[in-house]
């Protein structure tokens, strides 16, 4: 049986759990929110992803509770939060800073806001032991804090985070302080916690590999706006602007004006070329200025002539190695740099492209996204 797909967004009956209404936060003369509207589902692993000062941390804070609305609403679970203070939401907050408490071991940190709160102590032991167990801690429970590597600190964060059943769990950052291969392996960890628990996530990173690995969807902001909003691959395949193009992931962009195509459009670019076709493109786009949105694992290289609806001719100025990946960039005859990457099947001997080399580019018609605008 085929398992469905997890998509309350798609269903006009389904109820939000969180709704931004034409929310706007301003700071003295300085829009941080400006006329947000925005659903956000039960059980969803939401991403607000931004450069610095896009208001993705503003947007958190309100949700937290540690700021309110200029204007517009903010409702969970229907229910109009504006004034509720933070202490009084079903929402926990998981700092970057984790903000444990040094002098209590792992055990008592995660115990502390159900002491806070005066349950029983048999509740408070059962719940803190499902916590341990569900962050894999156990035999870490009565350590400090310092007696333990960045992750496990990460962790116990999370467990005293997720020990209330929040309904709504805020992640500022959460990975932000591990090295890489700790915070590639927290990522699993995180999704796992978050399907087993079924608590709601959002979570802000300016890390967009975080953000593609772990969301169900990704919310790209700009100046206080978000610009798109869907699934990661969605976001990447198939960006709707120039700017999240640019911003998501590497990306080789071509300026042109388009004419319209016996199927999608054509790109008319740089003196003495051959317009680039993409049939997977709007006709609308037909005598605009636009730009040609062309993922780098999209382009081959080759020393001989392709047969390929799209082919450049180019030198190679600079290789990156990247173990798995190599990243060519090849200067066009235009003066325009295009990165083609390659996995390494083999060893680096055997390879025969190198700097300096003459070379060809090429891509498939429907490789590319063509976009309004400039760059």
């Amino acid at each position: 049986m085929a398992q469905s797909v997890f998509a309350p967004w798609e269903d006009s009956q389904q109820k939000p759990l969180i709704e931004f209404v034409n929310v706007t936060k301003r700071f003295g003369d300085f829009t941080a929110i400006d006329n947000l509207s925005q659903k956000i589902f039960e059980r969803e692993f939401f991403a607000l992803l931004g450069p610095s000062g896009c208001g993705k941390t503003t947007m958190m804070r309100m949700l937290g509770g540690f700021e309110t609305p200029t204007e517009g609403k903010i409702l969970l679970a229907g229910q109009d939060i504006g004034n509720v203070p933070p202490n009084k939401r079903a929402v926990n907050m998981m700092f970057q800073s984790y903000a444990l408490f040094p002098h209590l071991s792992v055990w008592e940190n995660i115990a502390f806001g159900l002491k806070r709160e005066g349950q029983p102590k048999d509740q408070i032991a059962a719940r803190v032991d499902e916590m341990l167990r569900l962050t894999r801690l156990e035999k870490f429970a009565r350590r400090k804090p310092h007696q333990i590597s960045g992750g496990q600190r990460q962790r116990v964060a999370l467990a005293r985070s997720l020990a209330k059943a929040p309904k709504l769990l805020l992640l500022d950052e959460p990975l932000g302080a591990l090295d890489k291969k700790l915070r590639h392996e927290t990522q699993f960890e995180l999704m796992d916690i978050q399907e087993s628990t079924g608590t709601t996530f959002v979570i802000v990173t300016h890390d967009q590999e975080e953000a593609m690995t772990v969301a169900s969807r990704v919310a790209v902001m700009d100046h206080g706006k978000i610009v798109q909003v869907s699934t990661p691959d969605v976001i990447y395949e198939a960006p709707n602007s120039v700017y999240v193009a640019d911003f998501i992931g590497d990306v080789n962009l071509i300026e042109g004006n388009a004419t319209k195509a016996e199927s999608g459009v054509q790109i008319t670019w740089g003196e003495n070329t051959a317009p680039l076709v993409s049939t997977n493109s709007d006709q609308a786009l037909a005598g605009k200025r636009v730009v040609l949105a062309l993922r780098p694992e999209k382009v081959s290289i080759s020393v001989e002539r392709p047969d390929a609806p799209n082919v450049l001719r180019g030198k190679v100025i600079d290789i990156a190695y990247l173990g798995n990946l190599s990243t060519y960039h090849v200067q066009l005859e235009t003066g325009t740099m295009v990165k083609a990457q390659i996995a390494n099947t083999r060893r680096v001997s055997r390879r025969q492209i190198t700097w300096e080399d003459s070379v060809w580019l090429s891509f498939s018609a429907t490789a590319a996204v063509v976009l309004e605008g400039g760059i």
